[in-house]
């Protein structure tokens, strides 16, 4: 199979259309974002940055269940137009901008409680993961909690390249397909498909980034699937994926 070659910012400004929803309708919108916004709490009254924001699905739910303060950045300029389309037609006082996940600068120091960063890091090589994960280390106060979530590292070697999910890495070894960007596809509930990109990174490489970041206490990990409640919204959909271990979902305090 061909790397893609598009850049994430290609990618989903050719895209956008395909992802604004009011609505949960992606696959990882019932398995995952349920599961890491909840892993945020608490978060009322907070400041909270959505790093990788799209065109703010998370960030619109994590205003609207108490989150004081909503700043979501994205690379993609597409995605940030309709995050900002939605804003002005339901306002909720989100602010969001363009901006590179690696180079934060213009962001003041400790000024967040909350750094969430949903399916950022599978777009970012380990160079760039390091990078933003310092960056994150720096704008949280003491205390603050950085939560992210990616598709699981192992996915791509257990599953066929069927619906609902999967990432294309051909006959690529898992330590062989490192810092390579692979094509992959999501459902949604209504048939249609998503085109979605891994940079494939070990848990090893998520952890040591991590840490030289300087974060020092010990993470929770949680392995992200398809629960018995999520299977009973839709047997069909959901129940090809079984007992795939989907995403992988980290929270660690700073």
């Amino acid at each position: 199979m061909a790397q893609d070659s598009r850049s994430a910012r290609e990618l989903y400004d050719e895209s956008v259309g395909s992802w604004a929803r009011t609505q949960p309708s992606s696959l990882s919108d019932f398995t995952a974002r349920p599961s890491v916004l909840e892993m945020c709490r608490p978060f009322d009254g907070m400041r909270v940055l959505d790093l990788g924001c799209g065109e703010g699905y998370c960030s619109r739910a994590l205003r609207r269940s108490g989150a004081a303060e909503v700043h979501g950045i994205d690379v993609s300029n597409g995605m940030i137009e309709a995050a900002k389309h939605e804003e002005t037609r339901e306002p909720l006082g989100i602010t969001y901008e363009v901006g590179d996940a690696t180079d934060l600068r213009l962001v003041p120091t400790h000024h967040y409680e909350r750094v969430l960063a949903m399916f950022l890091f599978n777009y970012l090589n380990t160079e760039q993961t390091r990078a933003c994960m310092t960056e994150v280390a720096r704008l949280l106060e003491p205390g603050g909690r950085f939560v992210f979530a990616v598709p699981h590292p192992s996915l791509p070697w257990l599953r066929d390249k069927v619906p609902p999910f999967y990432f294309d890495v051909g006959e690529t070894g898992y330590f062989a397909a490192r810092n390579t960007r692979w094509p992959g596809k999501i459902w949604k509930r209504d048939g249609t498909q998503l085109e979605v990109q891994l940079v494939h990174k070990t848990v090893e490489d998520y952890f040591d980034a991590l840490a030289a970041a300087g974060f020092e206490r010990m993470p929770r990990v949680r392995e992200l699937r398809v629960t018995p409640g999520i299977l009973s919204v839709d047997p069909t959909f959901f129940g090809p994926l079984g007992e795939t271990p989907l995403h992988l979902a980290i929270s660690v305090e700073r």
